[in-house]
């Protein structure tokens, strides 16, 4: 599945608007409307760009290439949400991975005065016709029901003050929108586009997707935006590409900053309201709701050039998230944030004649426990811990578990000797099918569950050998950096 860039521009706005459907014809014409197999990989070291390229010559498997940062596997949704280069996440069905990015900096010039402002011009203009209309119809209506005496129009009593209770959608909002930022990252270059972060800590935290920021890295230039309009450049403090998560920190940062409140995704339950908040093809603020729809969604994300992949364990949702609502916040109906939106899958074209994918109600997030571990570190050291087992697998896009090799990275051992997973008796060939009550399809699905798992912890591998089932416990190892 191909993954595609999000938008740029918006597209032009009508030349007038269409009559209403119960108005003659109009006799002046109206302006028109605006309208292969996955190689192997390593789960504490993701799989490598060569296994991407070995899958496209048609081998059913190979060892992973020592390179980092890894390929997607073959299916590949985009990121939700920043406005440079497309990013991908894996899923099933037709269409490519639209992510939530944003717009990019280098937008083109408006054409014939119909860029942004002359779309919500033209919606003034439509405004203005149909208030004329429905004017035109009501003087037309008292005229004949005149029987000499005059007319009097009442106008509607006022409803009062309007009280949004806590935990309504508004109120969350309300609550949510000053402690949320739109982030706009570019290269040295220029090149660059737009997502959405949140406020981590008093301290001028912001936690986002690393995808959103990752033009910035090196050398480029970072600003944040409040919904005040108060405006702070920001410099990247860490950046984890396999998590896809980044921490940025505002410079001469306000001293009434105030976090979000994080809650726990462990405890989320398929059918929890959600809340989502960012600026979707740059609409800044924007806020939308939905449900839980399914929760340990294993999601592999690419920067849409195969040379960097992300894996998750995600949160899925329908809440409506398109390019520019990636690192935004999900949050649940009592305003904690759950998970950091990340990515959806679309239908190859895209919307508003950009060419740019968009939402079709299959949105996903990371995991805030996960992301609140990794921001922490990030903070702490600036640079990533991983969990790992110490095994190369196959990336092949199978239902029947996660293979070891029977190579590992460039002529290495597939098995890392005196590693985890040495230490609990897996070798080369074998089949892990289960982590912990976790069904592990695929390679990537295998890497994405050991991610959500900190060095340290004791986990049960379920694995098949010669056919037969067995089970053992082992205990996740570390490694630093994305390199």
């Amino acid at each position: 599945m191909s993954t595609e860039n999000e938008g740029t521009a918006v597209p032009p706005a009508p030349s007038a608007p269409p009559p209403p459907a119960d108005a003659p014809a109009a006799s002046a014409p109206q302006g028109a409307h605006p309208g292969s197999a996955p190689a192997a990989g390593d789960p504490y070291g993701p799989p490598a760009a060569q296994a991407h390229h070995d899958a496209g010559a048609g081998e059913s498997s190979s060892a992973p290439d020592p390179s980092w940062p890894p390929p997607p596997p073959p299916s590949t949704p985009a990121y939700g949400g920043d406005g440079g280069a497309g990013h991908g996440a894996a899923g099933h069905g037709g269409g490519g991975w639209g992510a939530g990015w944003g717009t990019t900096h280098q937008q083109p010039a408006p054409k014939n005065g119909r860029g942004r402002g002359g779309l919500v011009a033209a919606v003034l203009v439509a405004a203005l016709v149909a208030g004329g209309l429905g004017g035109g119809l009501g003087y037309t209506l008292a005229r004949e029901n005149d029987s000499g005496g005059s007319t009097t129009v009442s106008s509607a009593t006022s409803g009062g003050n309007v009280k949004r209770d806590p935990g309504t959608v508004a109120a969350v909002a309300a609550a949510a929108l000053p402690s949320t930022v739109t982030i706009e990252a570019a290269s040295s270059s220029g090149e660059g586009g737009t997502g959405t972060g949140f406020v981590f800590d008093k301290q001028g935290h912001i936690v986002t997707n690393n995808h959103v920021v990752a033009d910035a890295v090196d050398g480029g230039n970072l600003s944040a935006t409040f919904p005040n309009g108060k405006k702070y450049e920001a410099e990247v403090v860490g950046n984890a590409q396999g998590y896809d998560v980044a921490v940025i920190k505002l410079k001469n940062a306000p001293s009434d900053l105030k976090p979000l409140t994080l809650g726990n995704s462990d405890d989320v339950a398929v059918g929890d309201s959600t809340i989502a908040i960012g600026a979707p093809f740059g609409l800044s603020n924007t806020v939308t709701t939905g449900i839980i729809s399914a929760k340990n969604r294993p999601v592999a994300s690419s920067d849409g050039t195969g040379n960097k992949a992300s894996y998750m364990s995600a949160l899925q949702t329908d809440a409506s998230i398109n390019p520019g609502n990636s690192g935004g916040p999900l949050l649940d109906a009592q305003g904690n944030v759950i998970g950091i939106n990340s990515a959806i899958q679309s239908t190859s074209n895209g919307g508003f004649g950009t060419g740019q994918a968009g939402s079709i109600g299959l949105g996903f997030a990371i995991p805030i426990n996960q992301a609140k571990y990794v921001a922490q570190e990030l903070i702490r050291t600036g640079k990533p811990v991983y969990a790992k087992i110490g095994a190369s697998v196959s990336l092949e896009d199978t239902t029947n578990g996660a293979k070891i090799t029977e190579q590992g990275v460039g002529g290495t051992e597939p098995v890392d000797p005196g590693g985890p997973a040495d230490k609990a008796g897996l070798k080369p060939g074998d089949v892990i099918t289960k982590l912990d009550d976790r069904v592990i399809d695929s390679g990537p699905t295998l890497i994405g569950e050991i991610w959500t798992h900190k060095p340290g912890d004791e986990v049960t591998i379920t694995y098949e050998r010669g056919g037969k089932e067995h089970t053992t416990e082992l205990t996740l190892g570390s490694r630093v950096g994305d390199s």
